[in-house]
């Protein structure tokens, strides 16, 4: 059965035709038209108007409102421009295909500033007050937890594809789906890598936040395994007063790698006090920053040989579908190359894309059942879920960067270069 909104939507576009049709027949009587040019003419206005989507031929069809913040201010801002470039990039082409159930596609992002406490008020903001249909999540665990708290209290689904720390599905919420590889097993190919160089010893500092709480706890879990001793693990809660003395610390102990977890502003501030210490591990690994494409430039020559944690990486020899086109349409757009903080906000782009299209609906229970049931392969990999929402299809990798460039070095089916030592 047909509603109302839809007779009045089909009534509005014959109305249109007919004024066009109307106006190209007073052209033809004044002589401005031949019979010929004026069958070409109709022609070509009748496909034109039946491919246009629905939501061009009637201007008052509402757009499906989707909300989220993004961090454009504080420590969370290197990752967080990647991931809007991403969301804006998806509601482009999104709109280009014609929207979502015959609807054009608006974004709502606002400034969290990186602060936990605008996040809860920003998304109670665009739940209650702007009205969003959907919501994308924030960066980061800390933030993700807090905007994941506000919108199950909606039932709304929230791809959190920007955190991967697993407090965030130890709290029987059900509409909540990872995207990223779990923040514990971000480091199970560095340790690997070391263990077959036959290094034994391993110092970490981690933020003490549950996103590197869950990084260290991994790599500690992980060294186990391989037979590598953790000789040195210590928390941080201020990078600037603490991480003078825990150099010291990691310097006394002098072991084979050093994994420092911790956001991008302190990575630098970190390597700034091993430059002036004029200290080198054999395996220097740090989370997050050296997956930009900057990261060689704004470190300078310290960046040779650090290795770093990745969920997906720009190259086009990567195997999964759209990699390239996702690639080359992100540099047009962004005029940079996409880090995995892009790769996978606009995964999550795809995967609500689908349910919505599939289920023909913006009904959150039945985009959070077809989500769910997913296994699909979007651009940065595998995409599966387990019963609580956590990602157990995708798997991280390890890039380093050499001479410049940032490699791939493991797993090695996805190698571009070996590691170097």
């Amino acid at each position: 059965m047909v509603n109302a909104g839809m007779k009045s939507l089909r009534g509005k576009r014959l109305r249109i035709m007919f004024l066009g049709f109307n106006s190209l027949l007073s052209q033809q009587a004044a002589g401005n038209l031949t019979q010929e040019r004026l069958k070409k003419l109709l022609v070509i206005s009748i496909a034109i108007f039946l491919t246009m989507p629905s939501w061009v031929q009637g201007s008052e069809s509402k757009p499906i409102l989707i909300g989220a913040t993004v961090s454009l201010e504080g420590k969370y801002s290197e990752p967080s421009f990647m991931i809007q470039n991403a969301f804006r990039l998806w509601e482009q082409k999104v709109n280009l295909r014609g929207g979502l159930l015959g609807r054009p596609v608006k974004l709502i992002l606002y400034d969290d500033k990186s602060q936990k406490k605008r996040v809860g008020q920003l998304y109670k903001k665009l739940i209650l007050e702007d009205k969003v249909d959907l919501v994308f999540s924030p960066y980061g665990t800390p933030l993700t937890l807090e905007a994941s708290r506000v919108s199950e209290q909606s039932k709304m689904v929230m791809l959190a594809c920007a955190a991967s720390g697993e407090k965030i599905w130890e709290r029987q919420y059900k509409y909540v789906f990872g995207v990223y590889a779990l923040a514990k097993r971000y480091f199970v190919g560095l340790l690997d890598l070391m263990a077959r160089e036959g290094f034994e010893k391993l110092a970490i500092l981690h933020e003490d936040s549950p996103f590197h709480q869950d990084v260290a706890a991994g790599a500690v879990l992980w060294a186990k395994r391989f037979g590598i001793d953790v000789s040195f693990k210590k928390p941080f809660t201020n990078a600037t007063s603490e991480f003078p003395g825990l150099l010291e610390k990691a310097i006394d102990v002098n072991a084979d790698g050093l994994i420092v977890s911790a956001y991008s502003q302190e990575c630098y501030q970190f390597l700034d006090l091993m430059k002036k210490k004029k200290y080198r591990p054999k395996v220097l690994a740090l989370t997050i920053a050296p997956i930009h494409p900057e990261f060689y430039q704004k470190a300078g020559i310290i960046a040779e040989g650090v290795f770093g944690p990745s969920q997906w990486e720009p190259d086009e020899r990567i195997p999964f579908p759209g990699t390239k086109k996702f690639i080359d349409e992100f540099v047009g757009y962004a005029k940079n190359v996409p880090s995995y903080h892009a790769g996978s906000a606009y995964a999550a782009s795809q995967i609500l894309e689908s349910a919505i299209n599939q289920t023909k609906s913006l009904d959150h229970n039945k985009i959070r059942d077809y989500i769910r049931a997913m296994d699909t392969v979007t651009v940065i990999g595998r995409f599966k879920v387990d019963p609580k929402g956590k990602q157990i299809g995708h798997n991280p990798i390890m890039i380093q960067w050499q001479k410049g460039e940032k490699e791939i070095v493991y797993p090695t089916k996805m190698q571009t270069a070996s590691a170097r030592f």
